[in-house]
C-alpha cells in the first residue's frame, strides 16, 4: 500500500505541467530508492508523533513544557524527560520500522503478481526481435550494454538485433512481422500509416538533437544560403524525417518542394554521390552530421534543427519508438521492460553527454549555458508516452504531405490502431 502511495506520488508528474516541481523529480533506480527512503522518513515520523499524541498527549504537553521552562529558568532537564525522551525515540523508530516492513510486504506481492505475469508472457513470447536505425543512441547503447538481455534471457526470451537503413524500413519490417519493436523518425510513420501499414507508435524521446539533422552543401559549393537550393538537387531519403526538414527550410525561406530536385536516397547511397558532387546539398541525420562520427566527412552546414524549429524541434521532429499490435495486446509487460531499459540507456548516455560537456566547458570551448540545459535535461526521463502534443504536431506533418500530394489522403494519426496514450509511468 505504501509502495503504492509512493509510486502514485513520483509517477504525478504525467498530470502536471512542464513547470511543476514534482517533473523535475529524476527517474533512475538509484534516485527512486532515495526518493523512497525519504517517503518513508515523514510517513514513520508523523506516524510516531501520532502515536505520542494517543499515548500520552498530556505527558508530551506537560514534556514541552516544562523542557521549556527548564531552558529559560535552571537549564535543568526534569526528571522523567530521559524516559520521555526515550519513549519519543523508541515510538519513532517503530513507526520506521513499521513503515518499511508494510512497504516490503506490499511491494513483494505487487511484485509477485508482475513478475507472474512477466514469466507467463516471457514463456509465451520466447524470442523478441528488435530493429533499429543507424545513429540512433538509446537503441545502441541498450544493444551494445545488453540491458534487455539481462532482463529477459533468464526468463526464457532471446533479443535479436537488426540494423536498418532508414526508419521507413524498419515500420515497413514491423508490418510484416520481421521484427517486433523499433524506434526512428516520427515522419516515418506518417507515410507508413498512408500505406496501411501495422505497427503503433508507444513511446518518444523527450528530447531531439538541435544539431542531430542538418543540411550539408560541399566545402567548395558556390551555395550560401536556403535559398540558393532553387533548381538544385537536393538528395534525402523520402517519407523520413529530413523529408519534412527540408520542406519546413524551404518554406522558411518562401520556395515550395517544387522548387528544387529531389533525389530520393537512402543515406548510405546518397554520401558517395555527395563525394562525388553529383547531388548539390544533402539532408542527414546522426551519425551524418557534424557530430564526432561525421568529423572525416566532406560538407558544411547550410542550417540545422535549432536554424529551422528553434526551441521548437522535440516537438516538431519527434524520435518515437514503435512495436508490433501484438506486443502491445498481448505481452503488456514485456513492452513495460523494454521500455524502462530504453530510458535507463537514454539516461545513461544523458550523463555521458553531460560529463564530456563539463570538460568541454573547463576548457573554454563550450557556453556554460548549454552546461545548464544538459544538468536539466540530465535529471529528466529520456522517454515519454505519446502525448496529444506529439500527435498534433504529427498531424499538421500528415496534413502538409497531404497537401503535397506526397501521400495520397490524410490521415488521423490519433487513431488507437496506430498510436497508444497512456499515462503509465513505465519505469516506476
Amino acid at each position: 500500500m505504501i509502495s503504492y502511495f509512493v509510486q502514485k506520488i513520483l509517477s504525478f508528474k504525467w498530470r502536471l505541467g512542464k513547470d511543476s516541481p514534482f517533473s523535475r523529480l529524476s527517474l533512475t533506480r538509484s534516485q527512486l530508492v532515495r526518493h523512497r527512503l525519504i517517503i518513508l522518513f515523514f510517513i514513520g515520523f508523523f506516524l510516531s508523533y501520532f502515536a505520542g499524541l494517543i499515548l500520552g498527549p498530556d505527558s508530551v504537553s506537560q514534556t514541552s513544557g516544562s523542557t521549556a521552562n527548564s531552558a529559560i529558568t535552571s537549564f535543568r532537564l526534569p526528571s522523567n524527560t530521559i524516559r520521555r525522551l526515550v519513549e519519543t525515540i523508541l515510538l519513532f523508530i517503530g513507526g520506521i520500522i513499521l513503515c518499511i516492513l508494510l512497504d516490503r510486504w506490499f511491494f513483494k506481492r505487487s511484485n509477485s503478481k508482475d513478475n507472474t505475469l512477466l514469466v507467463q508472457e516471457a514463456q509465451r513470447l520466447k524470442r523478441l526481435n528488435i530493429g533499429y536505425p543507424e545513429g540512433m543512441i538509446n537503441l545502441i547503447i541498450l544493444k551494445e550494454q545488453k540491458l534487455l538481455e539481462k532482463q529477459l534471457e533468464p526468463l526464457g526470451v532471446t533479443v535479436t538485433w537488426t540494423s536498418f537503413l532508414s526508419a521507413s524500413s524498419l515500420i515497413e519490417a514491423l508490418s510484416k512481422g520481421s521484427i517486433d519493436f523499433c524506434g526512428g523518425g516520427g515522419t516515418a510513420s506518417i507515410f507508413s500509416q498512408a500505406a496501411e501499414h501495422v505497427f503503433m507508435r508507444v513511446a518518444k524521446e523527450k528530447y531531439t538533437v538541435s544539431k542531430g539533422q542538418a543540411i550539408l552543401v560541399l566545402n567548395n559549393s558556390p551555395i550560401k544560403n536556403i535559398k540558393d537550393l532553387k533548381g538544385k538537387k537536393v538528395a534525402f531519403d523520402q517519407g523520413s524525417s529530413a523529408h519534412y526538414v527540408l520542406v519546413k527550410a524551404l518554406n522558411k525561406v518562401g520556395l515550395d518542394y517544387t522548387d528544387i530536385d529531389p533525389v530520393y536516397l537512402t543515406q548510405p547511397e546518397a554520401l558517395p554521390k555527395f563525394y562525388a558532387g553529383e547531388v548539390d546539398a544533402w539532408v542527414v541525420w546522426v551519425p551524418y552530421t557534424s557530430t564526432a562520427v561525421r568529423s572525416n566527412y566532406p560538407g558544411r552546414v547550410l542550417v540545422d534543427l535549432e536554424d529551422i524549429f528553434g526551441d521548437q524541434a522535440s516537438l516538431e521532429v519527434p524520435t518515437l519508438y514503435y512495436a508490433i499490435p501484438e506486443l502491445v495486446r498481448d505481452y503488456p509487460n514485456i513492452l513495460k521492460v523494454i521500455l524502462e531499459e530504453v530510458n535507463e540507456a537514454g539516461t545513461w548516455a544523458k550523463k555521458q553527454e553531460l560529463e564530456a560537456a563539463k570538460r568541454l566547458v573547463e576548457h573554454h570551448q563550450l557556453d556554460p549555458a548549454i552546461l545548464i540545459s544538459l544538468q536539466q535535461r540530465s535529471i529528466e526521463r529520456a522517454i515519454i508516452p505519446i502525448d496529444n502534443l506529439t500527435l498534433d504536431a504529427l498531424q499538421r506533418q500528415a496534413n502538409m504531405f497531404s497537401d503535397l500530394k506526397l501521400i495520397l489522403e490524410r490521415i488521423n494519426v490519433k487513431d488507437g490502431t496506430y498510436s497508444l496514450q497512456t499515462r503509465q509511468n513505465w519505469t516506476y
